[in-house]
């Protein structure tokens, strides 16, 4: 795919630096006419999650062939992430043959583990800047999309930019008994202290709450909206229950009110007649800003009561990242930009609900923007991870002009 990459963008490559960061990330430094100026970096990922063994009778093209037909795209990483990758690419190599130089440096970093949680890829490329007093004006990486119809009440198109993401947590809890013969059980067992203590985690999850990028989301689009939708997010101070009942009768609402608690991973015993000495269960939560994988810890803890199970948070796990203010330059101009391409939407904040490599470059600059410039309706977000993921030649048109405004205004 590099050789292929290299050999697209003959234009690009010979008017910006490409280096290897372990083994397979790519960054690329395009360097600015004025040094003094503030870079900035574009982000994307190489890597793309696997097709569903057994599922691959069921796409209407091969999911590895990049076939085009009936207006799209075909293929596994079309929207996840390539997408992005190749249109920021696109853009560039058009400018570059036109012979443009941006006024500040740019940088395009692809990673090529960020659905492994980047820490080989975007971290060390993070690190790298870092190591060379790099400080980055912004970051735009893949994030949130332009909806169509998804938002009850919401006519227009809503362009929401990512300023806030959700940190990532988690933990392995064991239970420990004394292992011994079926015939004889004991009152209490490995199974059945980790079977209640997940029971109560599903019963007793954390608080939904409306703060922050989410509360600024609403004021941003109360005004568009129609009917009775308009008078719930304009009056929160009444309706706030009725709006966080609304939103726990779906998965994707509920995720951007409260930090979600996923089950995901159970082990116990290995043959029928034995009591296993020990059952361990992995659970998986995304945190809402405000909430720490501290807190979490806690609230686990006091939920299960229960000391004869241990927890041991993975390695990777990162609280939430700070939010990005929107009363700053660079927000205003992405809002600028997206308005000129897409003039019909209507743009807001927002808050990532999944984890993208940007998280990682929260040390090197205060502006981190997740928005991927697409348009997408509930049909294309099943194809997210999905089967028959495609993207639509208009739509990767629209990116690829997108990133070249993007570029004219930031560094032009």
């Amino acid at each position: 795919m590099q050789a292929h990459i290299e050999k697209s963008f003959p234009a690009f490559h010979a008017a910006a630096k490409r280096e290897i960061v372990a083994d397979y990330s790519l960054l690329y430094t395009w360097e600015g006419a004025d040094p003094k100026a503030q870079p900035i970096a574009l982000l994307a990922h190489q890597d793309v999650v696997p097709v569903a063994p057994g599922t691959e009778k069921d796409w209407q093209q091969p999911p590895y062939d990049g076939v085009i037909a009936d207006g799209f795209i075909w293929g596994r990483g079309s929207w996840d992430d390539k997408g992005n990758l190749y249109s920021m690419l696109e853009a560039a190599e058009a400018m570059a043959r036109e012979g443009f130089r941006p006024k500040r440096t740019i940088y395009f970093a692809f990673g090529h583990d960020e659905e492994t949680a980047g820490t080989a890829g975007a971290k060390n490329i993070a690190a790298l800047l870092a190591s060379r007093g790099v400080k980055l004006d912004f970051v735009v990486d893949e994030g949130l999309l332009i909806t169509e119809g998804i938002m009850k009440g919401l006519e227009k198109p809503a362009a929401l930019i990512g300023v806030a993401e959700k940190g990532y947590a988690t933990l392995v809890l064991t239970a420990h008994a004394t292992p011994g013969h079926s015939s004889m059980p004991p009152r209490q067992t490995a199974i059945g202290m980790m079977s209640a203590a997940l029971a109560r985690l599903e019963d007793h999850r954390l608080p939904m709450q409306i703060r922050g990028t989410v509360a600024e989301m609403f004021d941003t689009l109360a005004p568009e909206m129609s009917g009775f939708n308009r008078v719930v997010l304009s009056n929160l101070w009444l309706f706030k229950p009725l709006l966080l009942r609304e939103f726990e009768k779906s998965g994707p609402t509920e995720a951007m009110v409260r930090t979600t608690t996923a089950l995901t991973i159970f082990n116990a015993g290995d043959k029928d007649n034995v009591l296993p000495g020990n059952a361990a269960a992995s659970v998986n939560f995304r945190l809402i800003p405000g909430d720490t994988q501290a807190s979490v810890i806690d609230h686990v803890r006091d939920t299960i009561d229960n000391d004869r199970i241990s927890i041991t948070p993975f390695a990777g796990n990162t609280d939430p990242p700070p939010v990005t203010a929107t009363a700053n330059p660079s927000y205003q101009m992405l809002t600028k930009t997206i308005r000129e391409i897409y003039p019909d939407v209507i743009v807001a904040p927002g808050l990532m609900i999944a984890a993208t490599d940007s998280r990682h470059y929260a040390g090197i600059t205060d502006s981190i923007f997740r928005f991927s410039p697409v348009r997408a309706n509930s049909d294309d977000l099943k194809r997210f991870h999905g089967t028959n993921e495609r993207l639509s030649i208009e739509g990767y048109a629209d990116m690829i002009r997108f990133y070249r405004r993007l570029i004219e205004n930031s560094a032009g």
